[in-house]
């Protein structure tokens, strides 16, 4: 979280500490067992506007985001720029002029180039939250991960997490990683050398393993990542038939993992590749829970911001 000009913005993890953290998921809890009565107040955002300014696109979070603001109550524009008209920081600084222009009170930002949303941020008068950009990071993903394990736990500190896949590649694997260790937890990720970044190895609370199996021994959760189809065309892992054999995570698998550890994944899942069908399906399975804690997660961001900017 940052502050630049006294406006509040939710950039990335990176820095912010268990003080900074606990007050969104404190927040989020609460917003979670409204939604589920059907209580959410309809007013905390009235008079708000929400602008979704997409230039990747994003369905799943993006409608989570905008579920989240009309559930508050807030005025929501949608604005999803195609990628072929996006051209350096001039567009981006133009984009900035027609925002300030527009008076929106928060901008949720996803880009395909790391450090865009903070870009947007010095330059608009409204509350930035970075819905994901590049290979940097995608905060609200780790908290709404975060909100999740501690439901289960009634903790998110002194767990063993497992987190395998494309590390390199996953901004939402650095987002997780911040907010783990922040919390205190002991972070274990499994990918093959191509896609696992050593430089991570020497961060304090994780432990890097070329063996899924090691890192899923007495886990108390298995996070999987996605693989993109394009890592394998272009050779940094070998075909998904062989992907899924050395790195998917399967019953055998989770079955070293502590009885009842969580499996999660951030979605869209590639079944047969990084997870079996029969363990995303499973009873240990809070794949959809996490999808539910998103727009709570997103509602609590949205309001503290909205808060922080505007305080009563």
């Amino acid at each position: 979280m940052s502050l630049t000009h006294h406006i509040p913005h939710l950039l990335g993890i990176e820095g912010m500490t268990e003080k900074d953290i606990t007050p969104f998921l404190d927040l989020a809890e609460s917003y979670a067992l409204l939604s589920r009565s059907r209580n959410a107040p309809r007013d905390v955002l009235q008079g708000r506007t929400v602008i979704n300014l997409f230039f990747e696109d994003s369905t799943r979070t993006r409608t989570s985001f905008e579920l989240a603001a009309k559930r508050l109550g807030a005025d929501v524009v949608n604005m999803t720029v195609a990628t072929s008209s996006v051209n350096k920081g001039e567009t981006l600084l133009d984009t900035a002029s027609t925002l300030n222009a527009m008076h929106c009170d928060l901008l949720v930002v996803r880009h395909a180039q790391s450090g865009a949303p903070a870009l947007l941020s010095q330059k608009v008068e409204a509350s930035v939250v970075n819905a994901g950009d590049g290979m940097h990071e995608h905060p609200t993903q780790a908290l709404l991960d975060g909100l999740t394990i501690r439901r289960h736990f009634g903790r998110l500190s002194g767990l063993k997490i497992a987190i395998c896949g494309d590390i390199a590649h996953s901004r939402v694997a650095r987002s997780d990683i911040h907010l783990l260790r922040a919390m205190g937890n002991d972070i274990h990720l499994a990918g093959p050398p191509t896609l696992l970044p050593g430089a991570l190895g020497t961060l304090n609370g994780v432990t890097l393993h070329h063996n899924i199996d090691d890192a899923l021994k007495d886990a108390d959760v298995a996070m999987c990542l996605r693989v993109q189809r394009e890592r394998m065309g272009s050779g940094l892992v070998p075909s998904a038939r062989e992907y899924f054999s050395l790195f998917g995570l399967d019953r055998r698998r989770l079955a070293l993992a502590k009885p009842g550890a969580l499996v999660m994944h951030p979605g869209p899942m590639n079944r047969g590749v990084e997870i079996a069908s029969a363990v995303a399906d499973s009873p240990q399975s809070v794949i959809s829970e996490q999808v539910e804690m998103g727009v709570a997660v997103r509602m609590a961001v949205l309001d503290r911001l909205s808060r922080m900017k505007n305080p009563a």
